[in-house]
């Protein structure tokens, strides 16, 4: 039986068409509802039929590494997409590398310095996936991919497009991309360096990670953007938000621009959390906090969230 006689609106393709499939075990918060529809293509062919076959209508959400990700606890409408093994290779060049959408960031920055290429070591440094790093502009330890990016590729309902970097209109974690489309790969500018030099400063930013952030636990990473000439995390810490909690959702003592799910933590516990730091910050400083973190999906019945404003672009690529 074909997906289009299983879904009625899905269009029939080669990969994995799942219906109320959950979500929390992808993210790394382990929180949040099912899809209503998860789809995994063969590959780019496959995606590109999948967008061009999609209704107008239809709810259409990228599911990267999901480490920079809620998800409400009443799940996701419409298909989420999450990019598999074929979307996930790495090509290294004399002067870079192309690495498809789905590949780790560590693991771009580990082939990079495996060739004795310099200047994609922050890579390491963030807890995601290239697509993601790509759609959300990621950046750490003082770079961004704005920075090395030469183009990316993205699949439309018409096709596969080449953009180069200057298309992207980057931003402070943010990235302009066509509407509906999909990063599926990236090539990124590198310039040879000395192995030892490049595998100490790698070291360094994950000797640096260890310390200063809470790397093993149920976290999603910075939770709000740092608002310009300041830090977050000192704006939260004197508010005196370090260490807050709500139900088993936890403000880091560690990092406290991190939220923790302590065990058995809800999506909306997380958010709300999160909406009572913005609070006291707020009161405290005057500074308005913006979440760097996604928030995405339904609200469950059991347990709603406060209205922060929107929670991201219907279709995203998530460090997420």
């Amino acid at each position: 039986m074909s997906a289009r006689d299983v879904t009625g609106a899905i269009p029939a393709i080669r990969g994995r068409v799942q219906a109320g499939a959950p979500l929390a075990p992808f993210t790394w918060f382990r929180v949040g509802g099912p899809a209503e529809w998860l789809v995994r293509p063969a590959d780019e062919q496959d995606l590109v039929a999948l967008l061009a076959g999609l209704p107008a209508g239809m709810p259409l959400t990228l599911l990267g590494a999901a480490s920079n990700l809620i998800v409400r606890d009443g799940g996701l409408r419409g298909v989420v997409l999450r990019l598999g093994g074929a979307f996930g290779q790495v090509q290294v060049e004399a002067d870079g590398l192309v690495a498809g959408a789905a590949a780790l960031d560590v693991t771009v920055a580990q082939h990079a310095a495996a060739a004795g290429l310099a200047g994609l070591e922050f890579l390491s440094g963030i807890p995601g996936s290239i697509g993601g790093a790509v759609a959300m502009n990621a950046g750490a330890y003082g770079a961004e991919v704005k920075h090395v990016l030469d183009w990316a590729e993205v699949a439309t309902a018409e096709g596969i497009r080449r953009l180069p970097a200057a298309d992207f209109a980057f931003a402070y974690r943010h990235a302009t991309l066509p509407p509906r489309a999909v990063v599926t790969r990236a090539r990124f500018h590198a310039r040879p360096g000395d192995a030892a030099a490049i595998a100490a400063r790698m070291e360094e930013i994950r000797a640096a990670r260890e310390a200063t952030q809470p790397v093993r636990a149920r976290t999603g990473g910075s939770t709000f953007k740092n608002p310009p000439g300041a830090k977050a995390w000192a704006l939260i810490d004197a508010a005196g938000c370090r260490g807050l909690t709500l139900g088993a959702a936890q403000v880091s003592e560690k990092h406290c621009n991190f939220l923790l799910n302590t065990g058995g933590a809800t999506a909306a516990e997380l958010e709300a959390l999160g909406e009572q730091v913005r609070t006291r910050v707020l009161a405290q400083s005057g500074v308005t906090l913006e979440w760097e973190i996604k928030r995405i999906g339904e609200a469950g019945s059991a347990a709603p969230v406060p209205d922060s404003g929107p929670a991201g672009p219907s279709a995203i690529g998530a460090e997420a």
